[in-house]
């Protein structure tokens, strides 16, 4: 027994499972992305803010991670969606999909860095912010340049 490949639903199935199987969603901070206040950048902020830095005297104060966790449900269902509409050929609501996961999973650790438990700012860094007219007490947020930084891409996989 043999099988053939017959019909233009066949081939858009297979093109759009192979355009779901070839991407992926990323969420963080591009790298390189200058800063106005600081030398370093905000990907580099995001890693040690994520986790720590002994030699600054700066606690773990994990994020993104967290972040990305606390929507697993929701970008889970979109990813799911995204599945169901390459097994019926629907690119479009492919990129659809992944594109609504990537969001939900930014918007989420945006919002982790005003809901998520962290290690409170020490009195030296209170006194600093003090000192330029700052009077937030969130560990993560003076500027909100980090913050506005999180984003999501959808690539290829492997590049």
């Amino acid at each position: 027994m043999s099988v053939t490949m017959s019909g233009d639903g066949l081939a858009s199935i297979f093109e759009a499972i192979e355009t779901l199987t070839s991407q992926e969603v990323l969420v963080g901070i591009p790298h390189g992305e200058a800063r106005s206040d600081s030398d370093m950048t905000n990907a580099q902020i995001g890693y040690i803010q994520e986790t720590g830095s002994p030699s600054m005297n700066l606690p773990p104060r994990p994020f993104l991670v967290p972040g990305v966790e606390s929507c697993q449900d929701q970008t889970g269902l979109h990813l799911t969606k995204a599945a169901d509409a390459a097994l019926k050929g629907n690119i479009s609501a492919v990129n659809r999909h992944l594109n609504m996961a990537g969001m939900i999973a930014q918007n989420a650790v945006r919002t982790y860095f005003t809901g998520g438990h962290f290690e409170p700012l020490s009195e030296a860094t209170l006194r600093q912010r003090l000192s330029r007219g700052r009077t937030g007490t969130n560990p993560l947020i003076d500027t909100a340049q980090l913050r506005r930084s999180v984003t999501y891409v959808i690539k290829k996989t492997g590049e």
